[in-house]
């Protein structure tokens, strides 16, 4: 009865030693969180680019104008 638990106990210790090396060898979420890093950044700097650099404020100037041009030719 003892031999059979030690065997058991062996058992889930390889077991579990298995799955750490599967755990550890598996790459798949890493990409994605690389990913998200990269899109996260990415992001941060439209944000910055797009509010320190009035380019958010010409734009919509730009738009104001060409709804004006709209207006204007569709009477």
């Amino acid at each position: 009865m003892l031999t059979k638990l030690v065997v058991k106990a062996q058992m889930s210790i390889d077991n579990c030693k298995q799955a750490i090396a599967k755990f550890t060898q598996d790459e798949n979420g890493v990409t994605a969180i690389e990913y998200s890093i990269i899109a996260a950044i990415m992001g941060g700097v439209i944000y910055v680019g797009l509010t320190q650099s009035g380019l958010a404020t010409n734009i919509k100037e730009a738009l104001k104008t060409v709804a004006g041009y709209i207006s204007v030719y569709t009477g």
